[in-house]
């Protein structure tokens, strides 16, 4: 695409959005937002100047060893949690106070991504209402428009022709109505036979209510959607009896009922600690009715947010549109849990008659079984691409380092590489997660191609251009005899739990070592361990060790992961997508996800390396690599002036 000197900046120009004529409000809800937002940039100030004065009294010279020693901070406030949404701060896993770390502006500009969707500044969160309409890709997100910490919920919005190169655009819905003046959270879109577009969305009311708002297009032909209309009578559903007024948000997109014209979504909640999936009715999408019973409720998982529901084909390899249902159909249930911040699923049955949701395996059940993903992700949202007959899928992907940091870097939160999401019918179990085809236009020339016999305990460097922005697939195959002669190897292993690549074990671990430095003093495997149990049945696990990313304190320093069905004539296989501070990584096919977020001090631009590796002490590994430089994406402001 040509680049274009004039365009236009989302932070300093009036946006499009439509302004309704005032709705009825409380005194003081328009004082109450203009408070919120001169505090907040007051506090904003502070902290940063705060900041400037702590680096001040840092040695000059950031790029000497000496000069890293670490100042302790005070914790970083709880953001969101006082107005019931999930906690928008990263907390440091050690539970003690959160060290300052002398970033350099070297550091600090390596961590901003090539290829992951981002705004230009500030703070992102969950993506909302994606769709696809007239030729373009819409993406809304999650954005505060003052601060790279949360706050002053607004809608961002940018589009794409490709799901890989966006295109800003002015900002979609802002906090400006009684019941939306604390922030436009999380919503769905909804298209209607005849291409109407229904965008439900999460108001948080002057008195700190979550309600549900409708929006439209104020111009269905406009295939940039720029306008948006608020729906005067907003809003259309408010907390019912029993249900906290913290504790209702996050519509999901609608799906037809059996009934003739009627219309059905789900949104999120709980009673006492059992979270549950609500279930409305409407024909209009102006008139809702709350129907008897919940789609589905597991107790202990306490509140859900950002649901998501839809339907999988169980025979065919192509995503299906949310209101299908029929033979060879299953349905996915997920909810993002509020008690500790990940995206669970699963897959079951929906009765449309009752309006129950089953799962196929109880102990499989929302909340207690299977992750989207393992790593830092969340509040994820799927679309059905009807260009390509796919369903796609959306993940915010938070920071785990300080909020000094981000406000130094001046952002905070990427979303995920767009996934295609299918049914596993092998395992039955899970749904298979894959990057969207799009992303290998970014491939640069032909893939180096290498295969490597190693041998326990021995890790070998690839070379490639740049170990920063990678597509990387690998293969293991493990040494079938002492596969076969090993009786028992780590019975109870644990990805969180058992001190990362280091942890040799007869089995493994083996995989890839990406973001790493020269003499590996930073370093980031992404791994296999095969454990076997009394039985001599065989389970791996799929891993990714953060604890030795960084040599600076105050960032996430853990071990992600989880066990992952390699069935009988598989090969251990792993797919890597590395954009600077954020791995990607899928094993077997996408069965297991692991999103990293990593901020390395040395192993950055032209010192970061990449490795291969087999740290199991009984068994030789064959390792198949076929890697790809990637292109980094086309992210920049729509030229609007030349419309």
């Amino acid at each position: 695409m040509a680049t274009h000197h004039s365009h236009y900046d989302p932070e300093n120009s009036t946006t499009h959005y439509t302004v309704l004529p005032d709705q009825p409000e409380s005194a003081g809800a328009g004082r109450r937002k203009s408070l919120k937002v001169v505090s907040g940039i007051l506090l904003s100030s502070f902290f940063l100047l705060s900041l400037v004065f702590v680096i001040l009294n840092q040695s000059s010279d950031l790029s000497q060893e000496n000069s890293r020693s670490s100042e302790t901070l005070t914790p970083a406030l709880s953001r969101g949690v006082s107005q019931g949404v999930s906690e928008k701060t990263f907390k440091d896993v050690s539970g003690r106070s959160l060290s300052y770390y002398p970033w350099t502006n070297a550091m600090l500009t390596w961590q901003r991504t090539a290829y992951h969707f981002q705004p230009q500044k500030n703070w992102m969160n969950d993506p909302n209402g994606p769709l696809y309409h007239k030729g373009w890709y819409h993406l809304f997100y999650q954005y505060n428009p003052d601060s790279a910490i949360w706050g002053n919920i607004t809608w961002g919005h940018a589009i794409s022709t490709d799901l890989i190169h966006w295109l800003y655009l002015p900002f979609a819905m802002v906090p400006d109505q009684w019941y939306d003046i604390n922030g436009v959270w999380t919503g769905s879109a909804t298209i209607l036979p005849d291409g109407q577009i229904m965008m439900l969305y999460t108001g948080d009311t002057n008195d700190y209510v979550q309600v549900q708002n409708l929006a439209y297009p104020a111009n269905l032909s406009d295939p940039l959607l720029i306008d948006w209309v608020k729906y005067q009578d907003n809003p259309v559903m408010v907390p019912p009896p029993g249900i906290g007024v913290k504790d209702f948000r996050d519509p999901t997109t609608a799906w037809t009922g059996p009934q003739n014209g009627q219309w059905l979504l789900t949104i999120g909640s709980k009673i006492g600690k059992t979270g549950i999936a609500l279930v409305y009715d409407t024909s209009n999408f102006t008139n809702f009715k709350l129907l008897d019973g919940v789609l589905h409720a597991v107790p202990g998982t306490g509140m859900w947010e950002c649901v998501d529901f839809y339907p999988v084909s169980t025979v065919e390899a192509n995503g299906l549109d949310t209101s299908y249902n029929g033979p060879g159909i299953k349905h996915v249930l997920k909810a993002s849990l509020d008690d500790d911040k990940h995206d669970y699923y699963a897959i079951g049955t929906y009765d449309p008659v009752k309006n129950k949701w089953t799962p196929d395996n109880p102990e499989l059940d929302v909340g207690i079984g299977l992750r989207l993903d393992y790593g830092k992700y969340y509040a994820s949202k799927t679309f059905y691409d009807p260009k390509e007959q796919r369903r796609i899928l959306w993940g915010w992907i938070g920071e785990t380092d300080s909020e000094a940091a981000d406000l130094l870097k001046g952002w905070a939160s990427v979303q995920s590489i767009p996934r295609t999401v299918l049914y596993d019918k092998e395992t039955r179990t899970h749904v298979l997660q894959w990057p969207v085809k799009e992303i290998e236009s970014l491939r640069i020339g032909d893939p180096l191609v290498k295969q490597v016999n190693l041998q326990p305990g021995s890790i070998e460097l690839v070379h490639v251009d740049s170990a920063a922005q990678l597509d990387v697939e690998a293969s293991f195959e493990v040494d079938k005899a002492a596969l076969a002669g090993t009786i028992e190897a780590d019975v109870g292993f644990n990805c969180s739990t058992s001190g990362g690549a280091a942890k040799r074990g007869i089995l493994g671990p083996f995989g890839v070592v990406v973001i790493a430095d020269q003499t590996l003093s930073e370093l980031t495997p992404v791994y296999f361990y095969i454990a076997k149990g009394t039985g001599g049945r065989a389970e791996t696990y799929f891993c990714a060790d953060e604890t030795r990313s960084s040599e600076a304190p105050g960032v996430a320093k853990q071990v992600y992961g989880s066990s992952v069905p390699v069935l009988d004539g598989e090969q251990h296989s792993m797919r890597l997508l590395v954009d600077h501070s954020i791995v990607e990584s899928f094993a077997q096919g996408g069965r297991t996800v692991i999103t990293s977020r990593i901020y390395p001090t040395k192993a950055i631009n032209g010192a970061a390396r990449l490795f291969v590796f087999n740290n199991a002490t009984g068994a030789s590994v064959t390792a198949s690599l076929k890697i790809w430089s990637l292109k980094s994406a086309d992210i920049r402001s729509f030229p609007l002036d030349q419309l």
